[in-house]
């Protein structure tokens, strides 16, 4: 028997909904499988704690997370807690804190969702996205000054580092090679920001050389939003900088039919540490409490996680599941459905008990 410690952080708005749904599926995989157990322990951090203890997550919140295999994440967000403290204080910590340096984002059109693009059919989008995760735009550095004055001054320092951009090319470049096409899009901007880029192009340029077998091809990120949207079948593995692939993945979930099915996953590829997995479609406030709340990116956020665990087989059937599920219409309102949480749960629940899976 397989064991693993899940360290389960819902936080706030759709995220305990949606995060419930994950480990009931973990629960019917742990059946069916029957050589796996998943020993889950909730963590009650995020907006709430906030407001009572004025924090997000204890000061030791590192060190209780630490020894266990994986972080299953919810979403954080609150209407009446500022983004900065809400985003600082608890999911950008544990990414930082534990050197998840790659985040990666996987996008497809699944069957039975109707994307939006016109004559783009299943197959022809189908990417991951690797986002540097650890410094670049979101680094935390800079400051203000003269606060309040007509003079006031704000900095925002994106740092890159030879370290840091060589790691998140190298870990771009195994995935776009382990991947059938063993097509890289290399993301950029310098022409316009001519230090930290013009080194992140030269350091994926040397990258490369050690990949001969991989194809790469660089791109401007403005002009990338248009490539994803008229010439998605040209793409396959993507890299890119930490926010912009922050805002390209956003772009690619919505190209394929809802931010409520894209899944993430917060890596630490040395395994120093646990990596987090989390879908990226926020707290949605707007629908919190409602029961509508769509669990499939939780499930493919599961899947996720269980390929890092090893456990290729269990992951494997998880999605299969969420495949056949989504194909007979058992869908959730952002995806043109009629279907709440439960039911799709209940029903992606069945299919893994299902001996045609």
């Amino acid at each position: 028997m397989r064991e693993y410690s899940i360290a389960a952080i819902p936080a706030d708005g759709i995220g305990p909904e949606v995060i419930a749904a994950g480990v009931q599926v973990l629960e019917a995989l742990e059946k069916r499988m029957g050589d796996v157990k998943f020993t889950v322990k909730n963590f009650d951090w995020g907006s709430d704690y906030y407001k009572k203890n004025g924090i997000m997550m204890p000061a030791d919140g590192l060190a209780q997370l630490k020894p266990f295999d994986a972080i299953y994440f919810g979403a954080v967000g609150a209407p009446d807690v500022p983004d900065h403290i809400t985003l600082w204080g608890l999911r950008l910590p544990i990414c930082q804190g534990f050197d998840q340096y790659a985040n990666v984002r996987p996008t497809k059109i699944l069957p039975g969702i109707t994307p939006p693009l016109r004559n783009c059919k299943e197959g022809d989008l189908d990417w991951v996205i690797v986002r540097e995760n650890s410094e670049g735009e979101y680094s935390g550095h800079g400051g203000r000054a003269h606060k309040g004055l007509p003079e006031e001054v704000g900095t925002e320092v994106a740092i890159f580092t030879r370290v840091g951009v060589t790691r998140i090319m190298r870990y771009a470049f195994k995935l776009a090679q382990a991947r059938p096409r063993k097509l890289l899009t290399v993301v950029t901007k310098s022409n316009a920001q001519r230090h930290g880029m013009v080194m992140w192009d030269e350091i994926a340029a040397e990258v490369a050389q050690e990949f001969p077998d991989v194809t790469w091809d660089k791109m401007l990120v403005d002009a990338m939003t248009v490539r994803m949207t008229l010439k998605p079948q040209s793409l396959d593995t993507i890299v890119a900088t930490n926010l912009h692939a922050d805002i390209l993945s956003d772009l690619a979930g919505a190209l394929a039919g809802s931010l409520g099915v894209a899944p993430t996953g917060n890596i630490d590829p040395e395994r120093r540490f646990p990596s987090m997995f989390e879908p990226i479609h926020g707290s949605a406030f707007d629908i919190t409490g409602k029961g509508i709340a769509n669990p499939v990116a939780s499930f493919w956020t599961a899947a996720q996680m269980l390929d890092h665990l090893g456990e290729a087989d269990a992951s494997a059937r998880l999605m299969r599941a969420v495949e056949k599920v989504c194909a007979a219409g058992i869908l959730t309102p952002d995806v043109g459905g009629t279907a709440n949480t439960k039911q799709v749960t209940d029903a992606v629940i069945d299919a893994i008990h299902s001996s045609n899976i």
